[in-house]
């Protein structure tokens, strides 16, 4: 155990897929509710069904791609990078579409260019459901399970940097000063710069990863390590997971749901409140979700350590408790506010720093539960469980928003974050307690 030591620099490689896919997805939930709500003029209700739309690809997509790519004969490019580049190509080509279509049903609206906007919309959507389990999956493949937490919180780091960098330009690009007095906004460079940042992270990945040899070696590795799988053979090559373990992974893919339709109700409308309670801008708001997130990046190895001294679960509990608090205290900071203050920032800071630790220890926790064979599967299981989730809130939030109020958002979110925590006692397995260790390897030895 005490011999294993985590590649920091190739995980970082390997997490380029994952900045992309989160640079990607932290865009999207910014501008596509506020396009279909500015330029297409639609409600909250609608506008909720379309956006719960890649959810609902996803609870088919991601077990189908992840389990695809499981048994995916190993080629030149490995079971994972074959469908991280097929996807990654599509999604560029798709997305640069959208705020063509946008821009010109502004100058001259017309049913078929709504109509071509949503079948664009949802072929990019298929695009990212097809790399999103097979790109996750790629840091199991080549990481032994003993290192996956260190991992998974390097692969997390990777994919906070890709939301930085697009908050960052839309922060830059598009402040509240240029853009309150326009009648409508030109997101055409945005998507362009964003689907750039995608295909170099992408190519790098491709340049330096050479999935085959790590994906057999990590492999090689762990057959030498039977007491690291919890799942057991039943002789027909199919794992069976015993009946406590199975417990834990309901009650953890529960708590995943419910933590998940907290924050992404959040996530999803965030931009519409602060536009409709505060008469902020899309530059106010990426602003303040960036503050979240660089309030994550700098909470992985504090949280790290946290973890190597009391468990995942735990940190994962402490997390949910002060997610929930944030976002009551969320909704006492923005009643009748008219701009983002400063305490709202810190409020987001500690956001970042309670996401961070709950998404940090969640995935490991699912994944360890399975054989080396099944990662893609079980990825499937951690994504199915989070976009369940994501299919429902947005839809009901919204709705809880258009026929109550906007305030709502908030207290709605605090309910569910909370409901995460008594679901959180009933796990019992993939938790970890180990000596506690600095820096990056914080967040080393700390499977069963």
């Amino acid at each position: 155990m005490n011999q294993l030591k985590l590649d920091n620099k190739r995980t970082i490689l390997v997490g380029l897929a994952f900045l992309s896919i989160c640079s990607f997805w932290q865009m999207y939930d910014n501008l596509v509710p506020l396009i279909l709500r500015e330029t297409f003029h639609m409600d909250e209700s609608l506008t909720g069904m379309i956006m719960a739309a890649d959810n609902i690809l996803a609870l088919f997509l991601l077990p189908l791609f992840g389990g695809l790519s499981d048994r995916c004969k190993m080629g030149k490019l490995g079971r994972r990078t074959p469908f991280i580049l097929a996807g990654t190509a599509a999604a560029v080509v798709l997305m640069n579409l959208l705020p063509r279509i946008d821009n010109s049903y502004y100058a001259a609206a017309a049913p078929f260019k709504l109509v071509s906007f949503i079948i664009v919309l949802g072929l990019l959507l298929i695009a990212m459901g097809t790399y999103r389990s097979p790109a996750v999956a790629l840091m199991p493949d080549v990481t032994p399970k003993p290192l996956r937490s260190k991992g998974n919180a390097i692969i997390n780091l990777m994919g906070a940097v890709g939301g930085v960098l697009y908050l960052g330009v839309t922060a830059a690009l598009y402040p509240s000063s240029k853009t309150q007095s326009l009648a409508h906004v030109d997101y055409q460079p945005l998507f362009i710069i964003v689907s750039l940042i995608m295909a170099v992270a992408v190519g790098v990945l491709l340049l330096t990863i050479r999935e085959p040899k790590l994906a057999a070696e990590n492999r090689e590795l762990e057959k030498k390590h039977p007491e690291w799988n919890l799942a057991q053979d039943d002789g027909s090559g199919n794992e069976t997971l015993p009946a406590p373990v199975k417990k834990s992974l309901v009650f953890l893919l529960a708590s995943i749901a419910l933590w998940y339709a907290g924050y992404n109700g959040v996530t999803t409308w965030f931009s519409t409140y602060v536009s409709q309670v505060m008469g902020e801008g899309i530059g106010g708001t990426a602003t303040c979700l960036m503050v979240a997130t660089v309030g994550a990046i700098v909470s992985y190895i504090p949280i790290g350590l946290v973890a190597s001294k009391v468990g995942r679960k735990r940190t994962i509990q402490a997390g949910v408790i002060l997610l929930a608090a944030c976002f009551a205290a969320g909704f006492l900071m923005t009643r009748g506010a008219h701009s983002i203050t400063v305490p709202m920032y810190v409020a987001f800071a500690l956001v970042g720093l309670a996401w961070a630790a709950i998404n940090v220890n969640s995935l490991p926790m699912v994944v360890e539960m399975c054989k080396g064979s099944d990662v893609g599967k079980f990825t499937g299981y951690y994504y199915t469980a989070s976009m369940t989730a994501q299919v429902i809130t947005p839809v009901l939030a919204g709705t809880l928003m258009k026929h109550i109020s906007y305030q709502v958002l908030f207290p709605y979110a605090a309910f569910f974050v909370s409901m995460s925590f008594v679901t959180m006692l009933f796990v019992r397995h993939g938790d970890s307690k180990a000596d506690a260790k600095t820096g990056l390897d914080a967040f080393g030895d700390m499977d069963d």
